[in-house]
């Protein structure tokens, strides 16, 4: 998984008719020693005759706990409040069973997690609705990383990100990206930095986040990145202290690396099969040339049978990894999974193995996409054994590929082994998600690394026993100074990989609190707020590998401190309070929340939820007859349904001119790759497409200009711009824009490619990665197409009209369509829209298939 630290929101607002106007947002981080503050405020106007809904939705990092929501309606404030979960539950259940909605925290991708609340505003009022969260950074991989993702979908009037950094220890590097900015918006972005101190400003006027000026779209759809780290000194680490609290960074630089003993341990059961296995080949080869002439490695692969590679480790020489490699191309998937036996497997080739260097880490890499489904299949007895076998010695990481495994499985199986779980999801950078996995563990530096303070000075230490520590990442231990003290002490103890390392360190305390007085910008309490942020990840964590009793005993201090500091984690719950005295709660989910349904229980009560944020969807079974619990079934299996046609992209999506009606139109592929799809010699424009091998999804489109002469060829790689026989390729890596007589040619990074020449239509053509690469295609400003417009997709620009008779109603599901003079009965249903966000509501269409 790509290195992350701190993800900005993706904020967004429905909008209902463009009645509701968001008039002004606000998003204010405050980064002090890695424990960033962020407050984003939105502010909202009805400009309707009547009431309008808004909903407001952020999307945050999964790591961030809320601390604060409020709306202010009209000056009445109403306030969000922080809860024992099933507290909360409780006295929230009576309003479900009148039909309100709960769950409002979902999870929405690999990073992010998606908080939204709906209020209904008068005619002519506003509401101002804010939102504050906090998190301690990460560091990984050398950096921290504050992604903003931007999404107003709207123009806003006062638009600003503000980002505020304070690092005592120095700023070594910091730096700026986007996928979307323009040279217009890089004028509206702002960066000032000095030794400590850091502004980032990005304030676009309402000009600056147009596409053009002929359309009130906005250019403001995508991420906004700020990238930096801190810089340190050889000894042990820096020490912060404010109000008694301090924190404790330890992040040792250029050390040299120990040799690795590896095993990955590669699932190829059935469910692997195509994609899968093929992203996991892919990572496979690339991480094998990473490997360091030093380390000794081995495969094992499993299905319900385990075969070994070799029967010992190999160490990484150029003839092992071309022989590894010949090996990774022949994975085929077939078969059932033998987990327990795979990893036993692993553990028994570590301890028969000789000629190891004295000094180096062995660890095991297990990747699976399912539950055990040969051998042993009861998780509980497989962790045991497990971690008998493997008895401290060894590290395991376990990688979960996609949402039919037990991730709860994996993660308490890697914590209760000196490891750590990762989801690996299934996109189009799978394999890079698996690269950038093996990256952060492909280089410990330390082992065994122990950081001692005074033990009658310091009360409510945070973990200071750690049993590796890898380059790029940072070891954080925080504590409360229990005692008047001059001087902190600290000494560190760890094998590095040529000795035995002590480490000390004396921080003047008057001194170190001195550090943070004067600062405006700073929140006074941080570091006590830091220390109890990395406090309950820690207990939680604890929790998730401990015996049931002590179990309850690290929720119970996690609770108290979650209350106490007023965190939504997985043991609390936000109460929102809306008018008429409706309530509604936000629940922190976990990793482990973010599976698919798999079975549904004889009786009782059940709620459902999907992963996906285009997937909100629950259902309460309730203890009844066979007759209600078999219609109940069916609802769901229909919703499963619906939710998985909602999810795909129709080949092709028009607005009907003069109609405020969509055509989702997919073409029959069996007839020919090549369609021509619109022609229209008044415009001098030629439009034809390719549809991919083994997709249903176009894969390439020319579009053909007569005046000036330049045809453009579009692929999902890249594209081909020829004019008076010269050849010009465009990126789709880098945001770009070039004119050829008068006809312009803009590429949005990794988005779109949009073609437009005076009073002529506007060609768009969208990049969608997800799930299979292909392009899609529509046009802006289709009044211009004249009436000898044809092709497949032309026709329906001059010749396309519902039966007069048909009924027009919105709940209508079929309807009679006449295109050419053929008719053809058409059926509503909803689609995901390439011309918005792949993570947007999907969109309601008439669905026609045709063959060309």
């Amino acid at each position: 998984m790509a290195p992350t630290c701190l993800h900005f929101p993706n904020f967004s607002n429905s909008i209902i008719q463009h009645a509701v106007e968001i008039y002004s947002l606000h998003v204010d981080c405050k980064v002090t020693s890695r424990f960033a503050h962020t407050v984003i405020t939105s502010r909202i106007v009805n400009r309707a005759n009547e009431s309008r809904e808004a909903t407001f939705e952020v999307e945050l990092p999964k790591t961030a706990f809320i601390t604060n929501f409020s709306m202010s309606i009209d000056g009445e404030v109403y306030p969000g409040i922080i809860k024992e979960k099933a507290a909360a539950q409780n006295e929230y259940d009576s309003a479900v069973s009148q039909g309100q909605s709960a769950g409002l925290v979902k999870i929405t991708d690999r990073k992010l997690e998606q908080f939204h609340v709906s209020v209904s505003i008068a005619a002519a009022s506003k509401v101002t609705f804010q939102l504050s969260y906090e998190e301690l950074l990460k560091r990984q991989l050398g950096k921290y990383e504050l992604l903003t993702k931007v999404r107003p979908k709207q123009l806003v009037k006062h638009f600003q990100i503000d980002v505020h950094i304070f690092e005592p220890q120095g700023i070594q590097s910091l730096e700026t990206d986007s996928t979307f900015m323009t040279n217009e918006l890089t004028e509206a972005l702002t960066k000032v930095q000095n030794e400590t101190k850091a502004h980032i400003l990005f304030k676009p006027t309402l000009d600056q986040q147009k596409k053009n000026s002929e359309l009130d779209e906005t250019l403001l759809n995508g991420d906004f990145v700020v990238r930096y780290d801190v810089k340190r000194e050889a000894t042990a680490g820096d020490i912060q202290i404010v109000n008694g609290y301090f924190v404790h960074y330890f992040a040792p630089q250029e050390m040299p690396v120990f040799p690795k003993n590896v095993i990955f341990v590669i699932d190829r059961s059935g469910s692997m099969t195509g994609r899968k296995i093929e992203q996991t080949r892919d990572a496979l080869l690339k991480i094998l040339q990473d490997l360091r002439q030093e380390d000794h490695f081995s495969f094992i692969t499993f299905n319900n049978k385990v075969v070994e590679w070799k029967s010992s480790l190999l160490p990484a020489t150029e003839k092992n990894v071309a022989s590894a490699a010949a090996l990774v191309q022949t994975l085929t998937a077939r078969g059932g999974t033998d987990i327990s036996g795979a990893l036993l497997a692993a553990v028994a080739v570590l301890e028969k193995a000789e000629g190891l260097p004295e000094r180096s880490v062995s660890m095991i890499i297990l990747l699976t996409d399912g539950q055990p489904t040969s051998g042993e299949r009861n998780v509980e007895v497989i962790q045991e054994k497990v971690q008998k076998a493997i008895n401290g010695k060894y590290a395991l990481f376990c990688l979960g590929f996609g949402f039919d495994v037990s991730y709860k499985f994996l993660e308490k199986m890697a914590l209760s082994n000196g490891g750590i779980a990762r989801r690996i999801y299934e996109n189009g950078d799978a394999a890079l998600q698996l690269q950038g996995f093996y990256q952060e563990v492909a280089t410990p530096i330390l082992m065994q690394i122990e950081m001692q303070y005074p033990e009658n000075s310091i009360e409510g230490l945070t973990k200071n026993n750690f049993k590796l520590f890898f380059e790029g990442s940072e070891i954080i231990v925080s504590g409360k100074l229990s005692n008047e003290l001059d001087l902190l002490p600290v000494e560190i103890k760890a094998q590095s990989h040529t000795s035995n390392l002590t480490l000390k360190e004396e921080a003047n305390v008057k001194e170190k609190e001195q550090v943070f007085q004067n600062q405006k910008y700073i929140f006074g309490n941080f570091i006590e707020r830091l220390w109890a942020y990395l406090n309950i990840q820690q207990l939680l964590e604890e929790a998730i590998s401990a015996q049931e009793e002590h179990q309850k005993a690290l929720e119970a201090q996690a609770l108290d401190l979650s209350l106490r500091y007023s965190f939504v984690t997985p043991l609390t719950s936000l109460v929102v309070t809306k008018p008429q005295q409706q309530e509604e709660l936000a629940n922190k989910p976990t990793e482990a929340d973010n599976e698919k349904p798999s079975s549904l229980p004889a009786g009782g009560a059940l709620r459902v939820k999907s992963g996906s944020s285009a997937g909100r969807w629950r259902s309460e079974l309730q203890t009844g007859s066979n007759r209600k619990m078999f219609s109940t079934v069916s609802r769901l299996r229909g919703a499963i349904r619906a939710e998985t046609i909602a999810n795909e992209h129709p080949q092709l999506l028009l607005q009907l001119p003069r109609q405020n009606e969509r055509i989702c139109l997919n073409i029959d592929k069996r007839a020919q790759t090549s369609v021509h799809l619109l022609s229209d010699p008044e415009q001098g424009l030629t439009v034809t497409g390719k549809l991919g091998d083994g997709k249903n999804h176009f894969v390439q489109f020319d579009i053909n200009y007569v005046n000036p002469p330049v045809q453009i060829h579009v692929y999902t790689h890249a594209i081909l711009v020829s004019h008076n026989n010269k050849n010009n390729w465009l990126s789709w890596t880098k945001s770009t824009s070039s004119t050829i007589q008068g006809l312009k040619m803009s590429v949005e990074k990794e988005r779109s490619i949009t073609a437009s020449l005076p009073d002529t239509v506007t060609v768009k053509i969208s990049l969608v990665r997800v799930p299979d690469d292909f392009l899609g295609l529509y046009f802006l400003n289709t009044d211009r197409f004249s009436d000898k417009v044809t092709g497949v997709l032309g026709q329906f620009y001059s010749k396309a009209e519902f039966e007069s008779n048909s009924n027009n109603d919105q709940s209508a599901v079929e309807r009679l369509l006449r295109v050419s003079g053929s008719e053809h009965k058409v059926s509503r249903l909803y689609r995901k829209d390439y011309r918005l966000e792949s993570a947007s509501e999907p969109v309601s269409c008439w669905s026609i298939d045709l063959t060309p």
